[in-house]
């Protein structure tokens, strides 16, 4: 069963999409671009569509609300020749949702159908699309969505088991995942996402909920090897143990300097603190280092903190 990276802002950069894939992820997708942003040819979301060919098989997603410009920014993207083209229509920020892309499109699915129409139309590569639940638990639509969006023409389907209201909250509701991958007259791969945590967790959702593939966000986030770790599971019924310490600094330190070489010494450090927490989860009297490198600013500062939990935290 496919195991894949969710788009993430912020998080699903190309050094980051590089090293899950080395890790056992089957497909990863970018950070979401505003088609509104594309189709102005503004160069920060431009460069959001950079890929490496290792980074294969890539989906690069986009948002927006209006159909005309999607289409335009899909061809835009289709230009870099990915393997499928990603549609947001789940994402629950403020900043999205405020401009009627994202998860506001829950409230008017003909809108969203519309823009897929004419993405699809408009473009000769696989279209796809990622969307949740609904908008609140007083307007659950995910049924009517993914059936109307087989019509409409996409490859496959994304479903996070939240409803918009939930954002990242609470518990992911699995059940109308498994309704939709279960019914005879759904036709096209759906893909679970939310929750899914542990090789517990991913096992469960395969077994129980007839899912084509596992998308997973948050808990990929600086611990790549969810996805060996999973594959593993699924292939013997065993827990991987996890990395020893040098295996996490030396991924850690070089996803950092891949970063560096992309935003400059003083972005590249200051946006990586956020992984931090993730790469040396479960590993006993961090915290005190883990507040440091919150704190430094400036590479070699790194350095000499991975340095000292190297020679303090390996045995």
């Amino acid at each position: 069963m496919p195991l894949m990276l969710a788009p993430m802002e912020d998080i699903t950069d190309s050094t980051f999409r590089e090293i899950c894939r080395q890790h056992g992820a089957d497909m990863v997708f970018t950070e979401f671009i505003s088609s509104e942003a594309l189709v102005r040819d503004v160069e920060k979301s431009k460069i959001k569509m950079h890929f490496v060919p290792s980074e294969r098989p890539i989906g690069i997603q986009i948002f927006g609300n209006d159909p005309e410009n999607m289409a335009r920014a899909a061809q835009m993207v289709q230009e870099k020749q990915p393997d499928v083209i990603d549609l947001n229509f789940g994402c629950p920020v403020k900043k999205v949702v405020s401009k009627g892309g994202g998860a506001a499109l829950l409230k008017d699915v003909d809108l969203m159908i519309r823009i897929t129409q004419e993405v699809v139309k408009a473009v000769g590569i696989p279209v796809t699309a990622k969307t949740r639940l609904g908008w609140d638990q007083n307007s659950i639509n995910a049924k009517e969505i993914a059936f109307r969006l087989q019509d409409a023409g996409i490859s496959m389907l994304t479903l996070h088991g939240r409803t918009r209201s939930q954002m990242y909250g609470g518990h992911a509701n699995w059940d109308l995942i498994g309704e939709i991958a279960k019914d005879r007259n759904f036709e096209i791969p759906l893909i679970g996402n939310g929750d899914i945590e542990t090789p517990e967790d991913a096992k469960r959702m395969k077994e129980g909920y007839g899912v084509s593939g596992i998308m997973i966000g948050r808990a990929a986030m600086g611990y790549p090897w969810l996805f060996d770790e999973i594959k593993h599971f699924f292939s013997t019924g065993n827990i991987l143990p996890p990395p020893d310490i040098q295996l996490r600094i030396s991924v850690c330190r070089n996803h950092l300097l891949k970063s560096i070489e992309i935003k400059g010494e003083e972005k590249g450090v200051k946006d990586f603190r956020k992984f931090y927490r993730n790469y040396f989860k479960g590993i006993s009297h961090f915290k005190p280092y883990r507040i440091r490198l919150f704190q430094a600013n400036r590479l070699d500062e790194v350095e000499t903190i991975l340095q000292e939990v190297q020679a303090n935290l390996s045995a």
